[in-house]
């Protein structure tokens, strides 16, 4: 059980890692959007290609995050009767959604979605508007981001097969008690709570 949690731990980190940098395209998306804006406004020119790279973005950020999203426990969950049911049902509940759900689906979605990307990527297909863009590289996140969605669905059940067994804290939780915007707030508040500390003076050297 110790070295399924530790791949569990793993499989935690790498999501971590990629949730931590794949705002940053979300952030270019933003900056493309209001750049095309701009140009368009300005000198009356825009392209197709401008267009399709934020949806680009847009679809690697929500394909490549899905796993950081499971990780969080951020996934929205139409819960009618689970919440009013014992612990227990609810992480038996929660496994046999990744064994018999989760899992096969991602499978499938691989099984289908890598010979489209290879068909792609050797055809070299390109969008068909007017100044578009190549489409292969759209399509490389959907076995990316299923890949990694299918990892942290085996880290989820991996630690509450390990809290059915006593070995592991309850995973049913958020990771953390405070949202988004109350850690921020508490990181700036920090900042500046350090910013205005007054500097140590040095020690006065021994006579």
């Amino acid at each position: 059980m110790q070295a399924l949690l530790k791949f569990s731990r793993a499989i935690d980190w790498l999501n971590a890692q990629v949730g931590k940098y794949v705002i940053w395209f979300i952030f270019a998306a933003t900056v493309i959007s209001a750049l095309n804006a701009v140009v368009r406004k300005a000198f009356n020119y825009s392209s197709n290609g401008f267009l399709e790279v934020q949806w680009y973005l847009y679809a690697w950020s929500f394909l490549v995050a899905a796993g950081f999203t499971l990780l969080h426990r951020e996934h929205v969950r139409i819960d009618v009767l689970n919440s009013r049911l014992p612990k227990k049902v609810q992480v038996w509940i929660d496994i046999i959604g990744f064994a018999l759900f989760l899992t096969p689906l991602c499978l499938l979605v691989l099984y289908l979605g890598i010979p489209m990307l290879v068909s792609k990527f050797a055809s070299g297909e390109m969008s068909p508007n007017p100044g578009g863009l190549i489409r292969w590289p759209v399509w490389l996140a959907l076995p990316i981001g299923f890949v990694l969605l299918m990892l942290q669905g085996w880290s989820e059940l991996i630690k509450r097969i390990a809290f059915l067994r006593g070995q592991g804290p309850d995973p049913m939780g958020r990771l953390t008690d405070k949202s988004a915007e109350e850690e921020l707030a508490a990181a700036l508040r920090e900042q500046a709570e350090a910013a205005a500390a007054p500097a140590t003076p040095p020690a006065t050297a021994a006579r």
